[in-house]
């Protein structure tokens, strides 16, 4: 998909879809992002769709009135649809934008194709066969290693290698699905372990990107050519339970601390949509190696951040009966990550692994160097020892039951309208 900025990101365009024109608006003509909803109290499946201000335009209607041919097999999710070849997706993007622009000849008809988001229910817009969680902030490392080795908080491999380990694809699940609180291992001290609900229940702030185009088994992907493969991204909350991941980390990492839920944003702001907000990466600080060459290029390094402003609030059951308001627990700019979305599709694919559309990359969470940048309860109460209190008088080390996380983004540029993610948010449920 193309990486440039064309008529479709245009700012003084507007739609005859009048919510679409409210400059603090999550989607107005500009974005366009995908997704996948069905009909409330309606009998019928899940369609495919795109997000334009407080509607949704069921794409298989409104692609018949504009001239675009939908791939098979694309009632349901978007994997087809985002394998095709960018120049597709592009050309697609531009027709929608076309028929939805204030003055399309087209207007009528689609109108009939327009369903209120409010009479919707959001669903998982792909198949996800493959889940890969990255470690791409260097402040979430450091932080998170200081808390367990103080003297040696980063490894040594960490300034060459983008971090991952795999996932699991099932227990992925829309924004909105509540969350039950795991059950697990746990060791404290010298005791023996025990198994319980955790009662170290995190959130994790990060970003997913989603593969469209994949590559054949035993061949890579070049840095350069990495940004064609990624259709675009999404928010993403990587719950964690940090008593048994505590526990069971070493000597291979996350296991059942981690893959009970992860929760995705049901819209995917496609990489089009974000040319306007790409950004040079941070620089390095003196001393840090360069990239080995497969993660290297000039192009990526001048283009290959994205200006994406991400917050993460609270709000717990007390205060959703008050009626108060959720609470800010952080903000930061996903343009501070240390590995770009580019470095980590190229290094996943360097051995030869066979991405797939619709397989899905979460960033790891992010977090900047501020303090109220952090992106996990982890970090923000430091292991625990320094609680923060709510605007009810609650405090809170890690989640309780009933609390509501909620993600959101955004991505703002001089001279260009402002686009959003929607929110990613989940209730905690109590263990069963």
């Amino acid at each position: 998909m193309t990486l440039g900025v064309n008529e479709t990101h245009d700012p003084s365009i507007e739609s005859w879809v009048e919510s679409a024109n409210a400059p603090e608006g999550d989607f107005p003509l500009q974005n366009l992002p995908f997704g996948v909803f069905r009909r409330k109290n309606v009998s019928e499946g899940p369609r495919v769709g795109v997000a334009i201000g407080d509607q949704i335009l069921d794409l298989a209607p409104a692609c018949g009135q504009l001239g675009i041919k939908l791939p098979t097999d694309t009632e349901s999710s978007l994997n087809r649809l985002m394998s095709q070849d960018p120049d597709e997706l592009s050309a697609m993007r531009r027709a929608i934008h076309a028929g939805l622009k204030t003055g399309s000849p087209n207007q009528a008809a689609l109108q009939l194709a327009l369903v209120p988001v409010a009479s919707a229910e959001l669903l998982l817009p792909i198949e996800i066969g493959g889940y890969t969680d990255f470690y791409a902030s260097i402040h979430h490392a450091t932080n998170v290693g200081r808390l367990f080795r103080p003297d040696n908080p980063l490894l040594p491999n960490y300034k060459y290698v983008p971090i991952a380990y795999h996932g699991r694809s099932s227990s992925i699940v829309a924004s909105g699905t509540p969350v039950v609180r795991p059950s697990g291992q746990q060791k404290v001290g010298e005791n023996e372990p025990v198994f319980a609900p955790s009662r170290r229940l995190d959130c994790e702030l990060e970003a997913g990107l989603y593969i469209g185009r994949g590559n054949s088994l035993g061949t890579a992907i070049p840095i350069a050519d990495a940004p064609q493969h990624i259709f675009g991204f999404s928010l993403l909350n990587d719950w964690s339970a940090r008593d048994v991941q505590a526990w069971e980390y070493q000597p291979l990492g996350p296991f059942l601390g981690k893959n009970f839920a992860t929760t995705v944003s049901p819209w995917i702001i496609t990489t089009e949509a974000l040319a306007p907000y790409r950004a040079p990466v941070c620089a390095r600080p003196a001393g840090d190696p360069r990239p080995l060459p497969y993660l290297l290029s000039e192009e990526d390094q001048q283009h290959g951040a994205l200006n994406i402003e991400l917050e993460v609030l609270i709000a717990s059951e007390k205060m959703r009966e008050q009626g108060i308001a959720a609470h800010r627990l952080s903000r930061v700019n996903f343009s501070t990550m240390y590995w770009t979305p580019a470095q980590m599709v190229a290094h996943h694919a360097s051995n030869g692994c066979n991405l797939q559309p619709g397989d899905l990359l979460a960033s790891g969470t992010v977090s900047g160097p501020e303090p109220g940048s952090l992106g996990s309860l982890l970090e923000i109460t430091k292991g625990g020892r320094e609680p923060f209190t709510l605007p009810s008088g609650e405090t809170r080390t890690f989640l309780e039951d009933g609390d509501e996380v909620i993600l959101r983004g955004s991505c703002s540029s001089p001279g260009f309208r402002r686009i959003g993610f929607g929110d990613c948010r989940g209730v905690v449920l109590p263990a069963r």
